[in-house]
C-alpha cells in the first residue's frame, strides 16, 4: 500500500494523519465515542499512518492510549485548537516534518452552542457556530491544498442530515451544515482540475455524546426514529465505514458529492 497521510478534524478536536499518507484532523470527544475517533480507527486499521490532534493534551493521550490498546500503533497525535491560525499552521508543519506529505484531510470539527428556537440564537452563538463549522473547515482545506495537490489527495467534510432539513431546536447548526455542503461543491469545482477530490458525509442521528440531546429522552428518540426506516440510531462505526470509502481510491471518480448515511432518513425529505 502506498504511504498516505490523512488529516481528520473533529470537536474536542483531533487531527488524524494517515500513511496511504493521510492526515486526518479529528476532534475526539473525551468519551472516545465520536465519529472522528471512529474514522481515525478505521483508517488506521486499513494501514494508514494517522495523526490525531485535540485542543487538550489529555484528549490526545486518551485517544492514543485507546487506539494503542487495540494494537493500532500507526497513530500519532498533537494538540491543536483549529480556531487558532498559529496552531493550524503548527499542525500542518508537524505533518510535513513527520510525514513529508498529506493525502487526505477529514474535517469533522463541529459545535452547536445553542439548543432551542432559531430566533432565540444569540449573535455570539451564531458566530461561534459558523466560525468552527464552516470557516475553520475552509481554512483547513485552504492550508492543506498545496500538500493535497502534490499527493493528488482528497478532502472529506463531515456535514449532517441537518444540512438537508433543519433539525428541531438546532436551527443555527442546521444552517451551518447546509453551508458546508455549498463549500464542498465550490471546492470540488475549483480543485478537480488540480487533481484533488472534495466530498462530504452527512450522518443522520448518531449515538454520540455530541448528539445525546436528540435521543436521550424516549419520546424525542421515538419521534426521530419514526422517520428512520432502519429504526435505529447510527453508530460512529457506521460513519467511519462510509468515510473510509470516500477517502479511498474506490471513490476515485467521486467528487462534489455528499453521501447521506442516515438509515433512510434522507428518503423522507
Amino acid at each position: 500500500m502506498p504511504c498516505v497521510c490523512v488529516c481528520v478534524c473533529v470537536c474536542v478536536c483531533v487531527c488524524v494523519c494517515v500513511c496511504v499518507c493521510v492526515c486526518v484532523c479529528v476532534c475526539v470527544n473525551p468519551g472516545g465515542c465520536s465519529i472522528g475517533l471512529a474514522i481515525a480507527r478505521r483508517l488506521a486499521l486499513e494501514g494508514a499512518h494517522v495523526h490525531i490532534s485535540s485542543r487538550k493534551q489529555a484528549s490526545v493521550d486518551a485517544a492514543l492510549q485507546q487506539l494503542a490498546g487495540e494494537g493500532l500503533v500507526n497513530v500519532t497525535g498533537s494538540t491543536c485548537h483549529v480556531g487558532a491560525a498559529e496552531q493550524r499552521e503548527a499542525l500542518f508543519e508537524a505533518i510535513e516534518d513527520k510525514h513529508g506529505r498529506l493525502d487526505i484531510l477529514v474535517s469533522n470539527a463541529a459545535v452547536s452552542p445553542s439548543f432551542g428556537p432559531i430566533l432565540e440564537t444569540t449573535e455570539a452563538q451564531w458566530e461561534k457556530t459558523f466560525e468552527l463549522n464552516v470557516k475553520v473547515a475552509f481554512l483547513l482545506a485552504q492550508r492543506a491544498m498545496p500538500l493535497l495537490q502534490a499527493s493528488q489527495g482528497n478532502i472529506l467534510f463531515v456535514s449532517s442530515i441537518a444540512g438537508y432539513t433543519p433539525l428541531e431546536n438546532l436551527g443555527a447548526y442546521s444552517v451551518s451544515k447546509t453551508a458546508l455542503l455549498g463549500l464542498t461543491k465550490a471546492l470540488a469545482d475549483e480543485c478537480g482540475p488540480l487533481g484533488v477530490r472534495v466530498n462530504a458525509l452527512a450522518p443522520g442521528i448518531i449515538a454520540t455524546k455530541f448528539s445525546r440531546l436528540l435521543y436521550e429522552e424516549e419520546e424525542t428518540r421515538n419521534k426521530l426514529l419514526a422517520h428512520v426506516p432502519l429504526k435505529r440510531l447510527g453508530t460512529p462505526e457506521d460513519m467511519a465505514a462510509t468515510a473510509a470509502f470516500l477517502c479511498s481510491n474506490d471513490a476515485a471518480y467521486v467528487t462534489g458529492e455528499c453521501v447521506v448515511a442516515a438509515g433512510g432518513m434522507h428518503s423522507h425529505l
